[in-house]
């Protein structure tokens, strides 16, 4: 059983989280899980991850790596339709292609074909600007000419 949420409510009172809500939504209507190539994500450091991709069979100029803003996709097209008589065929030459959502300020550092393995390393760099930052806080003192006394009327006895 499939259910649907509705997320028009949280777009009415939210204020920057489009991205987040859209990537929800997203992700409640995929249908089919394509599961190939097999892909491994590690995190190798704080700031960086290792995409692995199991690309046996594929060339390094049979791949495609692009990212556009915040999507990274990892294609592959044989190059040419192999015409050998196959009495059993396991190794999986079908093309494809696999997008990875990346959070805001991931960019691709590098990637390496080895051994049929396509790895992407991937960091987060974080503009100085929106890094956490230490506010100092003053020691008590009144700006100038904000104190004033107020003086009552003197009675006399």
């Amino acid at each position: 059983m499939r259910t649907t949420f509705d997320f028009s409510p949280l777009f009415r009172s939210s204020i920057g989280f489009d991205r987040m809500l859209n990537a929800l939504e997203t992700a409640s209507r995929i249908d089919t899980v394509d599961n190939w190539p097999p892909y491994d994500i590690a995190k190798t450091a704080e700031d960086d991850y290792r995409i692995t991709m199991a690309v046996a069979g594929f060339a390094q100029d049979e791949l495609a790596i692009t990212q556009e803003q915040n999507m990274l996709m990892v294609s592959g097209q044989k190059a040419g339709e192999d015409k050998g008589e196959y009495l059993h065929r396991g190794i999986a030459g079908r093309a494809f292609q696999r997008r990875f959502e990346l959070a805001d300020h991931v960019k691709v550092v590098g990637a390496s074909l080895v051994n049929g393995l396509l790895t992407i390393d991937l960091k987060r760099e974080i503009p100085e600007e929106m890094k956490p930052r230490r506010i100092e806080i003053a020691a008590d003192r009144a700006p100038k000419g904000a104190t004033k006394k107020i003086e009552g009327e003197k009675q006399a006895a």
